[in-house]
């Protein structure tokens, strides 16, 4: 954690004063509990989670809005203000305020989507399996989130296999023990030439 940190502040701002690092995997991949310990280690780093901007009629269609109330406000210098989403009441809240901070994580799946990619300072992606992350989620959320859990799999894979993130990531990230191991991600070998769009399902993350 602590070279990743080193890495972060030494990165140039990538959108306005703010350098931007996304935390990406598949849902029940760790993310939150991740991106928690490293805004930690970033002096308390604040945390978009997409689950704020995500509702239940837009599981992935909250690009527009993440864009109009985060990242156009953050990339000129302003604080940004978004209405995080309440899902047991099925509603948007009151505005919440997000400041121009050296550094904001933003996690949640799909954080690392084509359309954010060029206001990332960093790309970072929770390297464990499709089929494990669901499993760990779904023992998390409990039966009365089955339901929720049994539509969010296929939206899930429909938005990886026409959006992927892990081809793009800069360092992978792998639980291991009570700590994390990085590793560099495909970001860097990858081929120019490579199509943007190919999938990145349950095989690719192995």
């Amino acid at each position: 954690m602590h070279d990743l940190v080193s890495r972060i502040r030494r990165l140039a701002p990538s959108c306005g004063p703010v350098r931007l690092v996304a935390v990406d995997g598949h849902a029940g991949s760790g993310k939150s509990t991740f991106a928690g310990r490293l805004a930690d280690a970033l002096d308390g780093a604040p945390v978009l989670r997409l689950d704020d901007i995500a509702s239940h009629e837009e599981l992935f269609g909250w690009t527009g809005r993440l864009l109009n109330q985060v990242i156009g406000p953050l990339g000129r210098g302003e604080q940004a203000s978004y209405t995080p989403y309440d899902w047991r009441a099925r509603a948007f809240g009151p505005p919440r305020p997000l400041p121009p901070a050296p550094v904001v994580v933003v996690e949640g799946v799909g954080a690392g989507r084509r359309a954010l990619r060029p206001y990332l300072a960093l790309l970072l992606w929770m390297d464990l399996p499709a089929e494990a992350s669901w499993s760990r989620g779904r023992a998390r959320d409990g039966e009365e989130q089955r339901d929720f859990w049994d539509g969010w799999v296929g939206a899930e894979q429909r938005h990886f296999a026409d959006d992927p993130s892990r081809p793009f990531a800069d360092e992978l990230v792998r639980e291991r023990g009570k700590g994390y191991e990085v590793l560099p991600g495909p970001a860097g070998a990858a081929d120019p030439n490579q199509p943007l769009t190919h999938g990145d399902g349950p095989s690719a993350v192995c």
